[in-house]
């Protein structure tokens, strides 16, 4: 959508109060759409902001012309500078990613039982087999004759 425009487009990235916010203008029309909007997300502090242009295969060129970074003064309760503070890797609150709707039941004991059974009578197969090979090989190499 950015490839070879003769334009500047533009990314905006909010976080305020536990929401992060991505609005773009590639059109240059100078109108923002919404990208992303995920609220419940905290991020810890202490970190840094750093960006890259790099694309990985290195079949584009983009330059960052410029950034600017703004702290905003938010009025905070002791509650939610307390809950702020406790806060050490990002996390998202009700993150569900996709296939992750339903957890997993667990499995039945008839179906424990067989996955186990199959796999003791696959291991004292190959124990078997191996044996069987071993006693060939050996039973090779005592036939030479110097």
């Amino acid at each position: 959508m950015v490839r070879n425009l003769h334009h500047d487009t533009f990314l905006v990235i909010r976080y305020v109060k536990r929401r992060l916010t991505v609005l773009i203008d590639i059109d240059g029309k100078h109108e923002w759409r919404d990208c992303i909007d995920v609220p419940g997300v905290r991020l810890p502090r202490g970190y840094y902001f750093g960006t890259s242009s790099v694309t990985g295969d290195l079949s584009d060129n983009h330059d960052i012309i410029s950034l600017k970074l703004y702290q905003l003064t938010v009025e905070r309760t002791p509650e939610e500078e307390k809950r702020d503070r406790e806060v050490f890797l990002p996390v998202v609150d009700n993150l569900r990613l996709p296939g992750m709707e339903a957890p997993l039941e667990p499995m039945s004991g008839l179906a424990l039982f067989l996955i186990v059974f199959f796999s003791l009578v696959a291991l004292v197969f190959a124990i078997v087999i191996g044996i069987i090979l071993y006693n060939k090989w050996q039973e090779q190499s005592r036939k030479h004759f110097y």
